[in-house]
């Protein structure tokens, strides 16, 4: 049949089994065990234990009076052996009609049937939700990543391997926060509707407040409220959340992403580097067990020393000439030689220095990498160095080709950090960057010394999960829009829509 058919048959399907007095959406579900721990209790200690298990209907087999079926919950999959003088015949017709997909619960004993394996022998099925739309083909899972990423629930059913990745995305982000824990950090919350961005070079999304109306923006990083609260007196403190930012999508990026940013008074960029390495460490220890890893079949060594070197020679010496004073023609030839054919028109020499290392540069950067003696026009936020007052107290963290640690000594002078500001604004090259007044005011508090750094969660998330793309990490990532009736896809038929009534937003709010 056709899906049209197919979620039409599975309607008429409820409906004769409310006929039946079966509801096949149940409110409660009886006493429940895991699957697994089922068949760890069976293994360690086997019993006739009589246990009640739930999970989705992913394979079944009828041999007469006698019918097999595969049961599936988070934790692992379980065999319901069924006969029929044990079920009952309305217990082996309500099994027969069952497809794959529809979550079921079953009562009985646990057995291991002649051929070994841990099935439980039922005595009692309850159907708690009947699927409507075909159950996705076991053996040829989904390889088409549109359908993936976006109908991640469809993706998460059938490929184990996606389930144990966002199980350790939760085991880093824990580490990470443990960590910084451990260390005295304080966890907070900043808002994400800002009414002025800042503490990136990045395009916002714009929205509208119509209550106070006025225009806010969703934060594209998470500095400058940070560091606020070490103007307050907190001395450490971090956050993990959600920034955003309106700007291209590619493998590396996402309009919507995780970071972490951590700050710490009386701090410093190399104490900033030390605690990098601690939680890039802890991380790779919590979610692969070991420092030494691979990563898109290229060993990676996080136990090493990280490796440091700085951005001018470094770059000079891939460019063959130098991009401090290079006249700027130069250095756009050098662009439209590595294959970059779009240069802002206001592009200033920080702009081809930064997308210079980023194409002559970074990947040769794999194993972790520091990158240091950033010009200190393309770190607006940071300290002057103290050996040269034209480069900034930086520093970046590059693994496997790709920036994943941005840090600074932070600028706490109010009077440099306005100048630094408004140099910033003049110079944006895609959009007018505001000034954060009350950021400023702050600083005329007196904010202490203090070190600060950003990590890239998804991104390290990429490299200790082996994956390529930042939407393999991202459980729904940002896709383009559906077209309206997509090809393959239909609405719920057998639908009365003149039956459907309407809710004003005063009910939705009083509900």
């Amino acid at each position: 049949m056709g899906l049209e058919e197919t979620i039409s048959a599975n309607i008429k399907k409820a409906q004769n089994l409310r006929e039946q007095g079966i509801e096949p959406y149940p409110i409660r579900t009886p006493e429940t065990r895991a699957i697994a721990e089922v068949k760890t209790r069976f293994e360690e200690n086997p019993l006739d234990d009589v246990v009640g298990v739930a999970g989705r209907l992913t394979g079944r087999r009828a041999h007469g009076k006698v019918a097999f079926g595969d049961i599936q919950d988070e934790t692992g999959k379980i065999q319901l052996f069924m006969r029929s003088q044990e079920i009952g015949p309305e217990g082996m017709d309500l099994f027969n009609g069952l497809d794959l997909g529809d979550w079921v619960w079953a009562r009985g004993p646990v057995v291991r049937t002649r051929r070994g394996e841990i099935s439980v022998d039922v005595r009692e099925l309850v159907l708690l939700s009947k699927s409507l739309r075909p159950f996705p083909d076991k053996w040829k899972g989904i390889a088409d990543p549109e359908i993936r990423y976006r109908q991640r629930y469809v993706d998460l059913m059938v490929n184990p391997s996606v389930k144990q990745v966002f199980r350790k995305r939760a085991t880093v982000i824990d580490s990470l926060r443990e960590l910084l824990q451990q260390r005295g950090f304080l966890e907070v919350e900043t808002p994400a509707l800002q009414p002025l961005y800042g503490g990136a070079a990045a395009r916002p999304f714009v929205t509208h407040h119509h209550v106070l109306d006025s225009t806010l923006y969703l934060r594209i990083a998470l500095e400058l409220h940070l560091k606020r609260l070490l103007v307050g007196g907190l001395r450490r403190v971090f956050e993990i959340g959600k920034c955003f930012r309106n700007e291209g999508m590619d493998r590396l990026h996402n309009p919507e992403f995780t970071l972490l940013e951590a700050y710490e008074a009386f701090s410093d960029s190399e104490g900033m580097m030390s605690l990098t390495e601690d939680l890039i460490r802890a991380a790779a220890l919590a979610a692969c067990g070991r420092l030494d890893i691979e990563y898109q079949g290229t060993p990676i060594d996080l136990g090493a020393q990280f490796e440091c070197l700085s951005m001018i020679p470094t770059l000079s010496e891939r460019l063959s000439l130098d991009p401090m004073t290079a006249p700027l023609d130069d250095l756009a030839h050098a662009c439209h030689v590595r294959g970059v054919e779009e240069i802002p028109e206001k592009a200033d020499r920080t702009w081809f220095i930064d997308r210079l290392f980023s194409v002559a540069v970074e990947p040769e950067l794999v194993q972790p990498t520091f990158v240091t003696g950033h010009p200190l026009d393309m770190s607006p936020l940071a300290k002057s160095g103290e050996d040269d007052p034209e480069r900034a107290s930086r520093f970046e963290l590059f693994v496997a080709g790709r920036e994943l640690v941005n840090g600074y000594s932070e600028l706490n002078d109010p009077v440099k950090q306005r100048e630094r500001l408004l140099r910033q604004r003049r110079n944006e090259t895609f959009e007018e960057h505001l000034v954060d007044e009350d950021f400023l005011r702050a600083l005329e508090y007196g904010m202490p010394p203090a070190g600060g750094l950003g990590l890239g969660v998804d991104r390290l998330v990429m490299l200790l999960t082996d994956q390529q793309s930042i939407q393999d990490v991202i459980l729904f990532p940002q896709m383009r829009p559906e077209a309206e009736k997509a090809k393959g896809d239909v609405p719920l038929v057998g639908i009365d829509a003149s039956a459907l009534v309407p809710i004003h937003v005063d009910q939705m709010r009083r509900a």
